[in-house]
């Protein structure tokens, strides 16, 4: 069966499956595999679970008229997504980077829904499953995409926007991030401008950063649609406040408006005026833009400020690399309080640097004059630090120290890490 033959029966059945565990009525299963799984060996069960058809790729499997064999599922998942955004041939927006990406989607996502139907990335399905499934879950009532990019290795943003094909793109900046997978910075920076080279080749536009110099010149040659601080940008704003909540004033053309986020720190300020930049492109009135963005809570541990007892927490413990975690300790270290607390965990995927960016931050933090400074990971635990931070392994050995402490009260405190330290599991010890 031909892409175009099986996009008929999508038709007909345009929902997908990709988990026999919660198989959706009258869907589609694409028996996808992994390390751990098969989903070929699951075809069968999502049938009698309720879905329509199975695509396998393992012909042992095709024991019934409605599975159909392919030659790799994955690939054939992708294939589909791309025939049915094709097909409708609706805006994409594709957004990368770093730092940011999510809750610049998210910001983004709640501008556009003023004016459009749009379809936009769950979560963080940003990768070669994800980005496909998000496409799929347009409709013809769909009038823009939103549709998020990661990549921790070179080449993945390329493969994904064969998939999308977006119009439009925003990279909201470029750090060290998975260096792992990258090897270095320049690998980083590389893969992110992929997106750049796509819109570059198919007249695509991009909105960029004025501020940011390596941005500015890596996507020369685009029609740049420009936000920033500086002259000359084509929506200019400042970042107000960043002590606790972040506010921000942006001058439209009928002048300055205050936004007051309740988004934390001024690292956020770029991730607002591109949701700004992108809803004023789109001719959304600012006092929408202005309303949708204040009305923005972040969630899932990312730039979350949390009233706790007599405590006031940062919480930024979705993700963390080295320039992440120093641009919130940055602003930490801005806000005026008597008694701070800083607690961060390993950041992961660094591969060979990993010793010496751990050893960078524990530098940096070890500098301040914070009350406690509570450092959790194996990477932590081997840097040089003398006497003013606690080190530990595990975070819930960490956890164990402060349920036996007496409860600490009327701090700030920072907590920030890598996915993977689960730094959240602390937040009932305060």
């Amino acid at each position: 069966m031909n892409i175009a033959e099986l996009y008929e029966l999508y038709q007909k059945h345009p929902i997908v499956s990709t988990d026999s565990r919660i198989i959706i009525e009258d869907s589609i299963f694409f028996a996808l595999k992994g390390e751990n799984f098969d989903g070929n060996q699951f075809a069968a069960d999502s049938l009698q679970k309720g879905a329509a058809y199975a695509v396998i790729d393992n012909p042992e499997f095709a024991t019934d008229p409605r599975i159909i064999l392919v030659d790799d599922v994955l690939r054939c998942l992708q294939q589909l997504a791309n025939y049915h955004r094709k097909t409708l041939n609706t805006p994409v927006l594709a957004i990368t980077g770093s730092n940011g990406k999510t809750t610049s989607k998210e910001l983004i996502a709640a501008v556009l829904k003023n004016r459009f139907n749009i379809t936009f990335t769950q979560g963080n399905l940003n990768n070669h499953i994800g980005v496909p499934l998000t496409l799929l879950k347009m409709t013809e009532e769909t009038q823009i995409a939103v549709i998020e990019m990661g990549a921790n290795h070179p080449g993945e943003i390329a493969a994904l926007c064969k998939i999308a094909e977006p119009n439009l793109g925003l990279v909201t900046n470029m750090g060290k991030a998975h260096l792992e997978g990258f090897g270095s910075f320049e690998g980083v920076i590389k893969t992110k401008t992929e997106l750049y080279d796509f819109l570059r080749e198919n007249n695509g536009k991009c909105f960029v950063n004025a501020d940011n110099e390596l941005l500015m010149k890596q996507s020369a040659g685009l029609e740049q649609l420009t936000y920033g601080k500086g002259e000359g940008v084509q929506l200019k704003g400042e970042p107000e406040d960043s002590s606790y909540l972040l506010t921000v004033k942006i001058l439209f053309p009928k002048g300055w408006l205050y936004f007051r986020s309740q988004l934390v720190g001024s690292y956020n300020f770029e991730n607002i005026m591109a949701a700004a930049r992108i809803g004023l492109h789109f001719d959304i009135d600012p006092l929408l833009i202005q309303k949708a963005v204040e009305k923005y809570t972040p969630t899932n541990n990312r730039s979350q400020y949390i009233q706790q007892g007599t405590n006031r927490i940062i919480l930024d413990a979705y993700n963390a690399n080295p320039t992440s975690m120093l641009a919130a300790l940055q602003n930490f270290e801005k806000i005026n309080h008597e008694s701070k607390i800083v607690i961060l965990g390993d950041m992961l995927e660094l591969g060979d640097y990993a010793q010496e960016e751990h050893q960078k931050i524990a530098d940096f933090v070890t500098a301040q004059d914070y009350n406690e400074i509570f450092l959790v990971g194996p990477c932590f635990c081997q840097v040089e630090t003398g006497t003013k931070a606690k080190k530990f392994e595990k975070i819930e050995l960490l956890a164990n120290y402060l349920f036996q402490q007496k409860q600490m009260k009327n701090n700030l405190i920072l907590i920030k890490g890598s996915r993977g330290i689960r730094m959240e599991k602390i937040l009932n010890n305060f």
